[in-house]
C-alpha cells in the first residue's frame, strides 16, 4: 500500500464484504489478520460499524416488539462502546508510533485525532456500499435510482476527499507540523458512578 488511507479503504471495503457474504448480525467474525496488529485493528473497526449499521435498520422496524427493541437498543450502546474502545486503542498505535517525532514550535493540534477521521473512513465505505445495493435495487421508480446514483457519486468523493484529509493530517504529525492529544471518551451514561439513574437507584439500598 503506498498510503495508510489506501490500507484502510481496502480492509474496510473487504471487511464490508466478507460481512454481507451471510449479513447476520449474530455471525461471529473471523478475522483474517494477525492480531494485535493494526491491519487487524482495521478489519475489526469496520465488523463493528457493519454490526451496527444493521441493528440500527433492525431497530427502526415500527412493528418490533417492545421488548426486543430493549434488548437491541442495550446492544446498540454496548457497541458503541466497544467502537469508541477500538477507536482509541487505534489512536494509541498512531501516539507509539510517532511518541518520537520532534514536534515544531509552530505545530498546530487538529480538530480529531487520527482514528476518528478513520472511524469517519469506516462508516463512509459502509454508506457506498448500501448506497450501490440501491442503486442495483430491482422493481423500483427510476427517480429512486436516479437520487441514489447521485447520493453514491457524492459519497465516493466524500472517500477521496477524506482519504486524502488523513494521509495528510499523518504526513502532518511525522514531520512535526501537528501533534496529537488524545483524550479519552467519557461517556457518563455508561459508568454506574456518574448515571444518576444508575447511581441514585443503588443509593436506595
Amino acid at each position: 500500500m503506498n498510503t495508510f488511507s489506501e490500507l484502510c479503504n481496502s480492509i474496510f471495503e473487504q471487511a464490508t464484504c466478507d460481512y454481507h457474504i451471510k449479513d447476520n448480525v449474530d455471525i461471529c467474525i473471523e478475522n483474517p489478520y494477525t492480531t494485535q496488529t493494526i491491519e487487524f485493528y482495521l478489519y475489526s473497526k469496520n465488523w463493528i460499524d457493519a454490526v451496527q449499521w444493521h441493528l440500527e435498520d433492525i431497530i427502526r422496524d415500527p412493528e418490533i416488539k417492545p421488548e426486543r427493541a430493549i434488548v437491541l437498543k442495550r446492544r446498540i450502546d454496548k457497541s458503541n462502546q466497544d467502537r469508541t474502545d477500538l477507536v482509541e486503542l487505534i489512536d494509541s498505535y498512531f501516539l507509539e508510533k510517532y511518541n518520537h517525532i520532534q514536534i515544531s514550535h509552530e505545530a498546530t493540534i487538529n480538530t480529531e485525532s487520527p482514528a476518528w477521521a478513520i472511524d469517519r473512513l469506516s462508516i463512509l465505505i459502509l454508506k457506498i456500499y448500501h448506497m450501490q445495493q440501491e442503486v442495483l435495487r430491482k422493481n423500483v421508480e427510476i427517480n429512486h435510482q436516479k437520487t441514489c446514483e447521485e447520493k453514491l457519486h457524492i459519497l465516493c468523493e466524500q472517500q477521496k476527499d477524506l482519504s486524502v484529509a488523513i494521509n495528510q493530517l499523518l504526513d502532518d504529525i511525522e514531520r512535526g507540523k501537528k501533534y496529537m492529544k488524545v483524550y479519552k471518551q467519557m461517556k457518563m451514561y455508561n459508568d454506574p458512578s456518574l448515571n444518576p439513574v444508575l447511581y441514585k437507584r443503588w443509593q436506595k439500598y
